[in-house]
């Protein structure tokens, strides 16, 4: 399945990593690591094959077509394995803005080095998509201060802290802030050349 609103591109490429419109042979895999993760989701409870395959019928496969989708979700390869998925959720398309949403294997993500860099890809070939594809102003990040690498590698890679909530949510009993981050579109240019593999 393409996106109608990406003009039904099958891939975008850095490397030996790819992003590909969601595909639903991935939706177990991204199951398993959205319930190993939850502690850094918005998801309150567990899910279930059931409530992946319904969400990727019911919600994920008629945005395919739709010309102002709410998000568009993509499976991240590398070396044609899905190690991941993520894309642009809650667009907002009278204000060209979307948020970024990422998360990858569980092993990749307990390894920095290896994280630092599927994310700075994914984070290179997002702001591609939003900027030269959707012409999105804006992108944002919400992120819970508990991860300071992940914060680390979206300022290294031009989104600046706009937010910091205080005590926004208690995880595993403490309170925990949350921090919202944004990168403009203006300044998509200067970060093209940036980008290193």
């Amino acid at each position: 399945m393409e996106y109608l609103v990406l003009n039904n591109k099958k891939e975008w490429k850095r490397g030996e990593y790819s992003l590909v419109p969601l595909r639903e042979e991935d939706i177990f895999l991204i199951k398993k690591w959205r319930n190993e993760q939850m502690d850094v989701l918005r998801q309150k409870k567990l899910l279930s094959d059931d409530d992946q395959v319904a969400y990727y019928h019911d919600v994920i496969r008629p945005l395919f077509g739709e010309t102002e989708p709410e998000q568009v979700l993509f499976s991240f390869l590398h070396s044609n394995t899905c190690i991941g998925y993520g894309g642009l959720v809650h667009i907002d398309w009278s204000k060209r803005e979307g948020e970024v949403s990422f998360l990858v294997d569980t092993v990749r993500a307990g390894n920095p080095d290896v994280y630092e860099r599927d994310f700075r890809v994914f984070l290179s070939l997002i702001k591609s998509i939003a900027c030269e594809e959707l012409k999105l102003e804006r992108i944002c990040t919400e992120v819970y201060d508990i991860r300071p690498l992940h914060v680390l590698i979206l300022e290294n890679n031009g989104f600046v802290l706009k937010k910091r909530l205080k005590n926004f949510l208690v995880i595993r009993g403490k309170p925990v802030d949350s921090l919202l981050h944004e990168f403009f579109r203006k300044n998509y240019d200067k970060c093209v050349n940036d980008q290193y593999f």
